[in-house]
């Protein structure tokens, strides 16, 4: 009778459809008492390394969004000081290029955890609607710039600039389309099989396709015209030479993935309208835009006008390629769900992620190049495969290991990961440190730390830009000359002018972007000397 049960127990290591109701949201539980017979103690004994306890707590789901949020914080104070994990300027892949992709995998793994035993179809939609319109608007209010971070101790939008689209708006998205899809679209297939598997999930599957394809369509087919966009009255006072306050950017192409020129810049610009974008894009770190590339500086010589144009870099049509990452997500939390054992767990996440990955390189030669701010297919299929690898990592190192003690820190991070996100990247928390200071502004615990780390590193750029970076910004553009020394009144001063962490009216500057210049941007057609 026990070899019996060993027998079923590898050969349907499934759960069914008639789980506990009760469980946690990221918990997963496990009943295959109509599958296998009761086993000993001793074959219980045997079968704990490899499988999962019934109602378990999935905890390296908890300790990878704890990772992503750590990451995201090394990123946003260190990018400056370590140039090779800063977001890249348009083309490219780095470290800090990673971290949104993390953070919408782990959203769609939680999906599937949370949303397989709904026992009301109508109400678990009208939940998701719910938790879908409140983190958008707290995206708006957080993102918007409402809020002005650092070096601005001050709050206030105008309505008419106020950006509409951000990190959390485009998590919103993604968490409602894998979400409906996860209540309405799966079948009551009992998974016995992989073909059994893939009957369960496959119009899932269809979904996530039609978004990509759908995107590329859209992507490469758009014809975007000539378009005109007037230069903010923060850009043209501090840019005096460009002297009208209208610029005229030349296209008239289709397929085009340069910063002027794409079709999600044109998307954006139709629904969203200009003054609704985010302000100060990436590309202005390009060679094209600054003399400093790949930081922010003062503009070269014969700059196209396109340098100062507002570009969304989580845009509507960039968010449904975005989107597909949680859909990948789901798969992965569903492999949970449909297969107990840890081998079986790791080993079809490993092909996944690694198909994912070969996917990507592939793209990437055949011309679709890793991108971020516009979310390539090749940009969504290397980033979600890092995902899927890391979550392999951490899940035999925590849940199959069982080593938990080292990551508890991580995994405290985890389950609060919004709250963390919101004081610490959207700089709640050190903009109200800030707002006591001793005699005058910049003398508060905030920038005096900051200081202690500049002179420990003997780095100027630890969360905050070096003065020859924003010189240009408040100073004449021709004077490129870095100064040797910067002290640190003239850059809490200068960073309260155009600081890198503070929020305009309609714009958001969220770190110091990138480091690593494209080699493919001068290969785009960009119409240099349209607007000049």
């Amino acid at each position: 009778m026990s070899s019996i049960a060993v027998v079923a127990d590898e050969r349907t290591p499934f759960l069914q459809s008639s789980l506990s109701h009760a469980r946690s949201r990221d918990s997963v539980a496990v009943d295959d008492h109509n599958i296998n017979p009761t086993p000993s103690s001793n074959e219980q004994d045997k079968a704990n390394p490899t499988t999962t306890d019934p109602n378990q707590r999935l905890f390296s789901l908890d300790v990878f969004r704890g990772l992503t949020v750590a990451l995201m914080i090394l990123v946003d104070d260190a990018g400056g000081a370590f140039p090779s994990i800063n977001h890249s300027p348009w083309f490219g892949v780095t470290l800090a290029d990673f971290v949104v992709p993390f953070f919408l995998f782990g959203v769609g793994v939680s999906i599937s955890l949370g949303f397989k035993n709904h026992s009301k179809k109508p109400n678990a939609t009208k939940k998701v609607i719910l938790r879908t319109a409140k983190l958008f608007v707290l995206g708006v209010l957080l993102q918007g710039g409402y809020f002005h971070g650092r070096g601005l101790l001050s709050y206030g939008v105008d309505i008419d600039h106020i950006r509409w689209l951000g990190v959390l708006q485009r998590i919103a998205i993604g968490y409602f389309l894998a979400a409906i899809s996860e209540i309405w679209l799966v079948s009551d297939t009992v998974v016995d099989t992989a073909i059994a598997f893939m009957k369960k999930y496959y119009i899932q599957w269809m979904v996530a396709l039609s978004l990509c394809f759908l995107y590329m369509g859209l992507l490469y087919g758009l014809y975007v015209p000539d378009w005109e966009f007037e230069v903010s009255s923060i850009n043209s006072t501090s840019v005096p030479n460009y002297g009208s306050s209208n610029q005229i950017v030349h296209c008239g192409v289709r397929g085009n993935l340069g910063p002027p020129c794409n079709a999600a810049g044109l998307i954006d610009r139709f629904f969203l309208g200009g003054k609704h974008l985010y302000e100060h894009p990436v590309y202005r770190r390009t060679k094209d835009c600054s003399i400093n590339s790949p930081d922010y500086g003062p503009l070269p010589p014969n700059s196209p006008g396109w340098c100062l144009a507002p570009f969304d870099p989580e845009g509507i049509l960039s968010s449904l390629m975005a989107a597909v990452t949680c859909f990948i997500g789901l798969h992965f939390g569903h492999i949970i769900l449909d297969f107990k054992r840890h081998g079986q767990r790791v080993f079809l996440w490993s092909i996944s992620s690694l198909l994912l990955l070969l996917s990507g390189y592939v793209m990437e030669v055949l011309g679709i190049p890793f991108n971020k701010p516009l979310y390539t297919l090749s940009y969504m299929c290397i980033t979600t495969g890092a995902s899927g690898i890391l979550l392999i990592i951490v899940y035999y190192a925590v849940d199959a290991q069982n080593y938990r003690k080292p990551t508890i820190l991580l995994e405290w991070m985890g389950m609060n990961a919004l709250i963390v996100f919101t004081l610490a990247a959207c700089e709640l928390f050190p903009a109200a440190i800030q707002g006591f200071y001793w005699r005058s502004p910049e003398n508060n615990l905030v920038n005096g730390t900051e200081n202690l780390l500049q002179t420990i590193l003997q780095s100027k750029n630890w969360d905050t830009q070096e003065c020859s970076n924003q010189a240009p910004l408040t100073e004449n553009p021709s004077n490129t000359q870095p100064t040797a020394h910067c002290h640190l009144g003239r850059t809490v001063a200068q960073r309260a002018i155009l600081g890198r962490n503070r929020r305009r009216i309609g714009s958001r500057t969220w770190n110091n972007e990138a480091k690593s210049l494209p080699s493919r941007l001068s290969k785009v057609s960009l119409s240099d000397d349209s607007a000049n």
